[in-house]
């Protein structure tokens, strides 16, 4: 590939500002598919995209975006969470009282939290929804199987990441959710008592819990997740889509469809879904306040005593059998969907949702997905004093 021809430098301060800019991004706005190319192969931030893609790859129907949505949610946790460290004390005389200095003394402590709060429920929500949209196209299968256990341990270190940030506000609301899923750890036979132990410092939530949430949190499942991602988006980018040209569909003519630069024509859509992204998360921020309950009371337990809503459905089926329902259940569905793409080797009804041929497994996953559902929203609006059922909305 020929370099483009050599301009002349231009001189003053224009002339400065220009060879500064030309020194992180050497290649200009691209006027053809040439220099689009070279642009993805010379930034750091656009090599990790395909030089070309598909057509029917750049239509929101493909992935609905929420594998994109989830890490941009994931770096406003970041940033906000940064933020956030520097005025958090994590001890439980200090705990509740800098909450209330980020809500009320912190210059836009209250929007930071809320942004914070709110991404992080949303991300759990969309990973997810991500998941359940993977196992429905076939994405788990070869040569993904690797990607796919890589994603539900990514799955799992979200739901422990947002798990451990709960009691961090040291409230009520957290001190409860915590008890609750610390007891549920507690009814693995044999070993629960010494792994809740283990996660507590402790026998009970206090001290040596906020300490070791604050030093998850903030440190160890950050660092975690950043080596899943990485590595998640790593074999995305080297794996490809699930549908080759060769393999798509004709066009009326009888040709294939023309691949296309991922820059700009992909990047023009990222930049859209970001923005739209960030104004719904601001804008859910500055209409509703995180809950921030009374400081903990060990001795006020409330009735219901419940745990986060992403538990909830455990704690639903741990309410008929602590183990089965509180330990045999979700073990095994982290196992088998581990375990899946080993054993389901077939490869016809790929990138499509529902096929034909993947009628059975796509039946069984859905119908286990709104099983879960089911018993989340049981456990989270119709369960009151004593978990007694009945209609007791928020």
């Amino acid at each position: 590939m020929a370099d483009t021809p050599e301009v002349p430098p231009a001189t003053g301060p224009r002339g400065f500002a220009r060879r500064v800019f030309d020194s992180f991004w050497r290649v200009g706005w691209p006027r053809d598919e040439r220099a689009a190319l070279r642009a993805l192969l010379q930034s750091l931030v656009l090599h990790v995209h395909a030089p070309k893609v598909r057509p029917s790859a750049l239509t929101f129907r493909a992935t609905w975006g929420l594998g994109f949505v989830s890490l941009i949610l994931l770096g406003a946790l970041t940033a906000t969470g940064v933020y956030l460290m520097f005025y958090y004390s994590p001890h439980p005389s200090a705990a509740y009282r800098s909450m209330k200095d980020i809500d009320f003394v912190l210059p836009f402590g209250l929007l930071t939290r809320n942004v914070h709060r709110w991404a992080a429920h949303a991300m759990v929500f969309l990973v997810t929804l991500h998941m359940v949209r993977v196992f429905l196209s076939g994405g788990y299968k070869a040569p993904r199987e690797a990607n796919w256990v890589v994603g539900v341990l990514a799955w799992v270190s979200t739901l422990a990441l947002s798990f451990t940030g709960y009691l961090l506000p040291w409230d009520q609301l957290a001190f409860w959710a915590v008890t609750v899923g610390a007891n549920m750890v507690a009814a693995v036979p044999g070993v629960g008592p010494d792994l809740r132990v283990l996660l507590l410092g402790d026998a009970a939530v206090g001290e040596p819990a906020l300490l070791r949430f604050y030093v998850l949190h903030c440190v160890v499942l950050p660092l975690v997740i950043l080596g899943l991602v990485s590595f998640h988006v790593f074999r995305v980018r080297k794996d490809g889509g699930l549908v080759t040209t060769e393999h798509a569909p004709a066009l009326p003519d009888g040709t294939r469809p023309r691949m296309v630069p991922a820059w700009p024509h992909l990047l023009y859509r990222e930049v859209v879904l970001t923005l739209v992204t960030v104004v719904v998360l601001l804008a859910v921020s500055l209409w509703v306040d995180a809950p921030l309950e009374p400081e903990a009371d060990p001795a006020r337990t409330p009735n219901p005593a419940k745990a986060p809503w992403y538990f909830l459905g455990v704690q639903e089926l741990a309410h008929y059998s602590a183990f089965w329902g509180g330990v045999f259940v979700p073990a095994a569905l982290v196992l088998g969907l581990c375990a899946l793409p080993y054993f389901d080797r077939g490869t016809a009804g790929l990138g499509r949702y529902f096929p034909r041929e993947r009628w059975l497994a796509c039946t069984l996953f859905s119908a286990t997905m709104v099983f879960l559902a089911v018993v989340t929203l049981i456990g989270t609006l119709f369960r009151g004093p004593g978990w007694a059922f009945g209609w007791y909305w928020p």
